[in-house]
């Protein structure tokens, strides 16, 4: 795909971000797209935001469960950047009827680093090292495609299909706990919906930090110190709507919780 289709899409995206409206599949529009055109769309996207004033501040990874994979009939990993306008901390309220179009939300392991890590080679053991502490989160995962009629190249394309995240109480070193037994629950309005374990996000967060540090290597690109790391989803994604109140805990970690406007 050439850079001024490239341009394109990634300005169709970041107006639709922006004026909160969907556009059609990229891959209804470009049959031929390929995973390297999205991740250069989805490149061309983050500078717009950049340009706007926002800032990186770390990445995420996404569709690392079968539930999720399911649900949304994705097969495979992908990431996306996250910037300063999509941090909050637990108990905040998301204006979501101001700031999103079909969001869900989503209960995983969020680990912030101390040190740089680069691949290829890196190993489960180099992640830990270079991890600080892991916290609970909310992700609120939103999509600027019609009704979330997603494949891979789409859901690359618009940044990993990224909305908000809601960072969690606490934070803790990552040798103390079992990242791939810890249990999760998920309450909606004060209702259990789901459960799950660390294992669900392709058989531990860390597994997926690591795949994410060798993938971006292979392109020269590495993960930061001090940046935050959304190691994936433990749960089904849950859409949400104004007046909504979501928490979760994760055995040994903590809690994070978030009401919706």
């Amino acid at each position: 795909m050439d850079k001024q289709r490239i341009a394109a899409f990634g300005a169709a995206l970041h107006e639709a971000l922006c004026e909160r409206k969907t556009i059609a599949p990229l891959t209804e529009q470009a049959p031929g797209i390929t995973i390297e055109d999205a991740y250069r769309i989805s490149l061309d996207l983050l500078e717009r935001r950049v340009a706007s004033g926002e800032r990186v501040v770390g990445k995420k990874i996404g569709v690392t469960s079968k539930a999720v994979m399911t649900m949304l009939d994705v097969h495979q990993p992908d990431f996306g950047y996250l910037t300063d306008a999509m941090m909050y901390s637990t108990g905040a309220t998301l204006p979501i009827s101001e700031t999103m179009i079909q969001p869900r939300a989503e209960g995983e392991i969020a680990f912030v680093l101390n040190a740089p890590l680069k691949g290829p080679g890196v190993t489960n053991a180099d992640v830990l090292r270079a991890t600080e502490f892991v916290m609970p989160c909310f992700e609120i995962v939103d999509s600027r495609i019609d009704d979330w009629r997603i494949r891979i190249e789409d859901t690359i394309a618009d940044n990993a299909s990224c909305g908000a995240v809601v960072l969690g109480d606490r934070g803790v070193n990552p040798r103390e706990v079992d990242l791939a037994t810890c249990g999760i629950v998920v309450e909606l309005n004060g209702e259990i919906i789901s459960t799950g374990a660390g294992a669900a996000a392709l058989g531990s967060p860390v597994n997926c930090v690591t795949w994410l540090a060798n993938t971006l290597g292979r392109i020269g690109v590495g993960l930061e110190a001090g940046e935050v790391i959304l190691s994936g989803s433990l749960v089904p994604l849950q859409p949400v709507a104004p007046g909504d109140h979501m928490s979760l805990v994760i055995g040994g970690i903590g809690r994070a919780s978030v009401r919706f406007a």
